[in-house]
């Protein structure tokens, strides 16, 4: 795990530097101190996926590149097959699938998601994130309570939410199961948000 960090920061370091852009403007872009941003491309710290996500947006680069090294080549359609997508684990309690991964210039990031149940978080405050773009949720089985600003919403099985991705948003696993659904989320590029 450590050497997959190691592999992502110096991507991210690299990009950042053949981009031309300064550690503030990408960290002030992220919504984290400058500090925190560069522990990141050193590899002190875990990458998030909403850290991972704006970063791809404000280097104007498709989130493979920097997960992978690779940029994606299909411009007409792609195939992934169950459990194959691009894994990105990179939220406690939360496994990421990329549906789309191979797809080049992508308008849309689709990922299959699992929120795991942990009953330590059913009475504490929900962290929120906020990313440029919009989101659709879909429940395909277990339940989620999704907080939006300050409103929640309880999601089961064949439940679905969009929502303004720029407001604070966050969720997690209910009623005893994992929650497992699909996320579409717009992908706004650099300079359009």
């Amino acid at each position: 795990m450590q050497e997959m960090f190691a592999g992502i920061a110096e991507r991210l370091k690299a990009l950042r530097d053949i981009m031309d852009i300064s550690p503030k403007e990408i960290a002030d872009y992220i919504g984290i101190s400058e500090e925190d941003y560069l522990e990141h491309e050193k590899g002190e710290n875990d990458f998030s996926f909403t850290f991972l996500f704006k970063a791809s947006q404000c280097l104007g680069v498709d989130i493979t590149d920097i997960l992978t090294g690779e940029s994606p080549k299909l411009s007409v359609y792609t195939v992934v097959r169950k459990n194959k997508g691009l894994p990105i684990e990179r939220r406690a309690g939360f496994d990421y699938q990329n549906l789309a991964y191979l797809f080049k210039a992508r308008e849309i990031e689709t990922f299959l998601v699992t929120a795991k149940y942990d009953s330590n978080l059913e009475n504490e405050p929900i962290a929120l994130s906020q990313h440029v773009g919009q989101e659709f949720d879909y429940v395909l089985g277990g339940s989620l309570k999704v907080k939006i600003n300050d409103s929640i919403e309880i999601l089961n099985q064949g439940d679905t939410i969009y929502y303004d991705s720029g407001n604070g948003h966050g969720m997690i696993a209910i009623g005893g199961e994992d929650c497992k659904f699909l996320a579409v989320v717009t992908n706004e590029k650099r300079g359009n948000k």
